[in-house]
């Protein structure tokens, strides 16, 4: 079943009649990842200023159920003002019937009548450019808004109480020309190109930004565009054959870069337009996908660096050693139980990625203290780590506070998150040479290990326990956090029908469910007149960042092509649902009635699900694992067959590696041209065996696989052959997968239910 249409998107030169220096660059890298935004669809579109600033919108008229509050600027969870009306001539423009095309660093709008509009936002800027070409003789815009009323005004500037008591928002023509103003009615003669609108906390503030946005526009639209092409051209540069591949994986990279700001120190929004703060759930699990995969190293240091300032290091606290799951400029909350062991399993793979080993010395304290306070508060005799029945992700509660999906007190993903910590610290601790503290750590999680499989799992259920409740009792209730949990299972046939179960049941072809359709708990939409939406948010509702480790556990379990079809499906919604060029937080498991898919639901751009895909992109299909501090490079790529060619680039360390994918249906050649430094190469394509090879100094390696065997050759940079060596297939591979995981060849996607079936739907017409 096609449960996508085909995408629109093109190249366009966009050239305004104005003075050169208030006209800026076309990049033919950004406008090639054109997307057309037609009426039928409305979709969302937003910008960052990547500090404290957004901008929200619809295509053709901003009436979201749930976002359309949010229409027009924000600025550190402050609402602003609701958007903008253009006229000409006096006469409103009407969006109906504009063709709106969207670029990674602005929108574009041509209305009926023939004028050109662009909306811009600029980098650590509180200001938006709305530019307005064509045949006027004069052009207005007027701001909504509750409250949104004039306070003051020059012939050049009129300054407005905004919709936030703290700050004031200041209107000009694009050019140094006098205004007409009429409540917030502003009218200027057409050669003036259109408007500026500043955010400040004073007039003295706006007045200064609209002065230096006005001279230096041009510079600052470079600026803006060059960023994004730089991270494009260069760190996550990707050239397929499949355009659609390339365009999906280049804006899911704009869009989850959107969400790298720098509002109370660097960190990353959880997302938007509700989340414009910094979770530490969120954040380190976007962490990977957002600036480890995207060789944003020193950005990568500053987010942790950041949020370890905000860690409790009170040794009376029960909550000692926790990393906060809220920031933001009202309120810190420490209520997670996950944010803390992923903080610190994310310090360790920015390690191994940037072999930035300072940042160990910097952060030991820390990472002493996220392991010494769990042990002290909250570990159990068996080295389970203890929680409350919010404090994983699934953490919706309703108005008494009560948890609409328990999950205390000890989760299976928790157990799993915790036992990396673990060894992440003695990882750690063994740099630092702290020998007593690495045996202490290891003794726990060799606990945690050897319990987790007896005290999760049972032979009446083919699937893992998502918690152990207060009184010791295992919960079966099929969720995907098991997912997370397989490593923790030693028994391989326990782990293939845990795998099976979970895909089959919970993963659709749109995303993974959070509880299977045959509970009675099971709610198949988030937004409905039947139940609150918190009901449905973890017992039922799809989402998206869940793709990512179900995708994972499907290629560890050699099964690219499987893995494939969520990962184009999920490309395909950046490209052509909700807002333009990202992945929403949720959707709703089944279509209404009517309709062949799913409503989006949740935050329109969350960082995680753009960030999974992005992972999963970079480590598991091109199987691109480092580990510079032991010097060594895990390559296990792992493409699906109709993927026939690539270049890419990857950085790690502090080199740039570039990479080349090629396959004409009889022979498939992976190349790499090599950094500066010498790795140990850990070399893993299925069925054959793995090899070892030590690379030279801006080496060369290809590999050949033939179909009968793979040929690994290294050579220098003049093409001289240092090394060969060929790995035949190996048969204990194929008969281990072929004996635990051959089922999953041909599994299938789980499917929606009539809604007759469904206790929790009263209205099955909906």
């Amino acid at each position: 079943m096609k449960i996508f249409k085909n995408v629109t998107y093109g190249f366009i030169l966009t050239v305004l009649s104005a003075p050169s220096q208030m006209v800026a660059q076309s990049s033919k890298v950004l406008d090639k990842m054109r997307i057309d935004a037609l009426e039928s669809e409305n979709r969302s579109i937003s910008f960052t200023n990547k500090e404290a600033a957004y901008y929200y919108m619809q295509s053709h008229v901003t009436n979201h159920p749930e976002y359309a509050w949010f229409e027009g600027m924000n600025v550190s969870k402050n609402r602003i003002f609701q958007g903008y009306d253009l006229y000409s001539d006096g006469e409103k423009l009407n969006n109906s019937g504009s063709k709106v095309e969207v670029y990674p660093y602005k929108m574009f709008r041509q209305y009926q009548v023939g004028l050109k509009e662009e909306l811009w936002m600029f980098d650590n800027k509180n200001i938006i450019e709305v530019s307005l070409s064509g045949e006027a003789k004069s052009i207005g815009i007027e701001l909504k808004g509750n409250d949104i009323s004039i306070i003051n005004k020059t012939p050049s500037i009129s300054y407005f109480k905004s919709m936030a008591k703290d700050y004031i928002i200041g209107v000009s023509a694009k050019m140094p020309v006098n205004i007409d103003v009429k409540g917030n009615f502003i009218v200027s003669d057409s050669k003036s190109q259109g408007f500026f609108i500043a955010v400040g906390k004073n007039i003295e503030e706006v007045s200064s930004l609209i002065q230096e946005t006005r001279k230096n526009n041009l510079r600052l639209k470079e600026e803006r565009i060059t960023r994004m092409e730089n991270l494009l051209t260069k760190n996550v540069f990707i050239s397929s054959v499949d355009p659609e591949l390339s365009l999906a994986l280049n804006w899911l990279e704009i869009t989850m870069d959107q969400l790298v700001t720098k509002q109370q120190g660097y960190g990353i929004y959880a997302g938007l337009p509700w989340f414009n703060e910094y979770w530490g759930r969120d954040e380190f699990i976007s962490f990977p996908g957002a600036v480890l995969v995207t060789g944003q190293f020193d950005i990568a240091k500053k987010i942790l660096l950041s949020f370890a300032k905000y860690q409790d290091i009170n040794p009376s606290s029960k909550f000692f050693g926790r990393v906060p799951n809220i920031v933001n400029p009202q309120n810190i909350d420490y209520h997670t139980t996950d944010g803390t062991p992923r903080f610190i399993i994310e310090l360790q793979d920015y390690v191994k990625y940037s072999g930035d080993t300072s940042i160990i010395k910097e952060l030991y304290s820390n990472i002493k203290n996220s392991i010494e306070g769990p042990m002290k508060y909250w570990m159990d005799e068996r080295g389970y780590l203890l929680h409350e029945d919010n404090e994983t992700w699934m953490d919706a509660r309703d108005q008494n506070l009560v948890s609409y999906s328990p999950r205390g007190s000890r989760a299976n993903d928790i157990q799993a998150l915790w036992y990396k910590q673990l060894l992440a610290g003695v990882y750690f601790a063994d740099y630092m040479r702290d020998e007593s503290s690495s045996q202490k750590w290891k003794a726990i999680a060799l606990k945690v290990r050897n319990n987790f499989e007896k005290d999760f799992t049972s032979p009446a259920y083919p699937f893992i326990a998502d918690r152990l409740t207060k009184d010791g009792k295992q919960d079966f209730s099929l969720r995907p956090n098991q997912l997370f949990a397989l490593d923790m299972i030693e028994n391989a046939e326990t782990r293939s029908k845990s795998l099976d179960k979970v895909w089959r049941e919970l993963v659709y072809p749109w995303g993974v469910a959070t509880l299977n359709k045959q509970d009675i708990l099971f709610h198949p939409f988030h937004r409905t007149k039947d139940y609150h939406k918190d009901a449905a948010y973890h017992n039922g509702t799809i989402w998206t960042w869940l793709n990512g480790m179900a995708m994972q556990r499907m290629l560890e379990a050699e099964k690219p092509e499987v893995a494939y079809q969520l990962f184009k499906n999920v490309n395909q919604m950046a490209l052509t649902k909700g807002v333009v060029g990202g992945l929403s937080e949720n959707l709703d498991a089944f279509p209404h009635k009517g309709q062949n898919f799913p409503v989006l639901t949740g935050t329109y751009l969350q960082a995680w699900s753009n960030a999974e895909q992005l992972r999963i992109w970079y480590q598991y299909f091109l199987g691109i694992r480092p580990d510079m501090i032991s010097g060594r490079l895990h390559l296990s790529p792992r493409l699906p067959n109709e993927i026939k060619g690539l270049t890419y680039s990857f950085i790690i360390g502090n080199y740039l590696y570039r990479a080349n994918y090629s396959e004409d249906g009889k022979t498939k050649i992976y190349s790499y041209n090599l950094g500066d430094k010498p790795l140990n190469i850990t070399i893993d394509i299925f069925p054959y065996e793995k090899k070892e090879i030590v690379s030279v100094p801006n080496g060369i390696l290809t590999m050949t696989d033939n179909g009968e065997n793979l040929q690994i050759t290294l050579t220098d940079t003049r093409g001289k052959s240092l090394k060969h060596i060929t790995a035949e297939k190996s048969k204990q591979r194929t008969d281990y997968i072929n004996q635990y995981f051959g089922e999953l060849t041909n599994v299938p996607f789980a499917s929606p239910d009539e809604l007759e079936n469904h206790k929790t739907i009263k209205d099955v017409s909906q």
